[in-house]
């Protein structure tokens, strides 16, 4: 059983792996409520109770898709956790008006976004909204009172945000007086620049746990073509075959491993490899093996 983790202090907890939906509208096999709820069924029979949504996935249309599929099971509702983000427009049939992309992190866009992931999950409150992009047109304050606004209505209960710098990270938080819980971040062997570039190194120092998107590389580590996806897919085979295990459990174990204690997010449509996945806990990778994969994705050794 997959188990949870406080993102910071006082919460909130999510499982160590969250299932996310923003391909729920292009799933081969369908988007109705009955395919929706077999994977939303095998997540939590492995303890992967936490859902990542934006308002954004499916031309803004997977969050009620998601919705109408607990709506039609009583009671699978109160058993999960709700993540969703919210501060980019895209154009669109779904949005009337927007003529090209743009982002907007204001109070008044922050809350109507929410009260309209509300109405879409069928939910009566989100476990916890980022900011899905930073706003180069962000004005900190406003961001923060819809925060305040939202929270006090008890609408949102924990927030965050998805792909900020440590300084955009502070510019924020420096206008709460709450905690901003995580960064969502892109991280895996093809593009490990959160190592580097200060992001998990704030989290260690403020003591919560990023959540990692495309912890695959959108699928390119597992049908690789490039050299360093070879050698990525290689590395992981080879790990995989050692011990046993599929390459994604590999993989996912070598996420899981990193000291910030790093929670990926799944992206695929496919129940056997959200199994699968969940076998990352079986694994034991050594320090050694865990800087080997890494080599891999950089195309060097360490310096």
């Amino acid at each position: 059983m997959i188990p949870s983790i406080d993102l910071q202090e006082g919460g909130p907890s999510l499982s160590r792996i969250v299932y996310g939906c923003w391909r729920l509208h292009s799933d081969p096999n369908g988007s109705g409520q009955e395919r929706i709820l077999e994977k939303i069924e095998v997540c939590l029979e492995l303890g992967i109770h936490s859902f990542d949504h934006a308002d954004i996935y499916g031309d803004y249309g997977n969050e009620e898709k998601f919705g109408l599929a607990l709506q039609s099971k009583p009671g699978i509702k109160d058993k999960i956790k709700v993540i969703t983000k919210c501060g980019i427009q895209l154009p669109g049939p779904n949005r009337a008006g927007v003529s090209l992309k743009y982002y907007d992190t204001s109070k008044d866009y922050v809350i109507q976004s929410a009260e309209a992931s509300l109405k879409k999950l069928r939910t009566d409150k989100i476990d916890l909204l980022l900011i899905h992009r930073p706003d180069p047109f962000m004005d900190a304050d406003s961001t923060a009172e819809g925060f305040r606004k939202l929270k006090e209505q008890g609408k949102v209960l924990h927030f965050g945000v998805s792909n900020f710098t440590p300084s955009q990270f502070r510019l924020l938080q420096s206008r709460l007086d709450f905690p901003l819980v995580t960064n969502q971040v892109e991280f895996h062997p093809l593009f490990s620049d959160a190592l580097i570039n200060g992001i998990f190194e704030q989290a260690q120092e403020l003591r919560f746990r990023p959540m990692v998107w495309s912890p695959t590389a959108g699928g390119r580590i597992f049908h690789p073509k490039t050299e360093r996806e070879i050698a990525v897919n290689n590395t992981l085979q080879s790990l995989a075959k050692k011990k046993g295990i599929s390459p994604d459990a590999i993989l996912y174990a070598w996420l899981l491993l990193h000291p910030t204690k790093l929670i990926p997010v799944l992206g695929t449509n496919e129940p056997s490899r959200i199994r699968s996945a969940a076998r990352a806990f079986e694994v034991q990778l050594t320090k050694e093996e865990w800087f080997e994969i890494l080599e891999a994705g950089v195309g060097q050794p360490v310096p």
